[in-house]
């Protein structure tokens, strides 16, 4: 966990893994850019239409919250509560 939050890009990840996070990234940075062409890599890798579509689901709740929390200026937690949190993910998972 540690080499992928450190980058991704070189950490031991499940190539799936790598293909939605390379995804995600440009969706989060630059979503007027994205297209149909951008899903190519994550079907390449063997993501799933559904695996693709949750992804962005989950991409786009966490965008919401972070924009709804810096409106509002509602607390967020911590490293260590992020940490916590990605903890739980790692140990319940998310199906790609």
């Amino acid at each position: 966990m540690k080499a992928a939050l450190a980058d991704w890009r070189t950490a031991p990840l499940d190539p799936k893994v790598r293909a939605a996070l390379g995804f995600l990234e440009k969706l989060t940075l630059h979503p007027s850019d994205v297209g149909p062409a951008d899903v190519a890599p994550l079907r390449a890798a063997g993501v799933s239409d559904e695996g693709v579509e949750d992804a962005i689901q989950v991409c786009v709740l966490f965008t919401i919250y972070d924009r709804l929390a810096d409106a509002m200026g509602w607390h967020l937690p911590g490293p260590d509560g992020y940490a916590a949190s990605g903890r739980n993910l790692l140990r319940r998972g998310y199906l790609i």
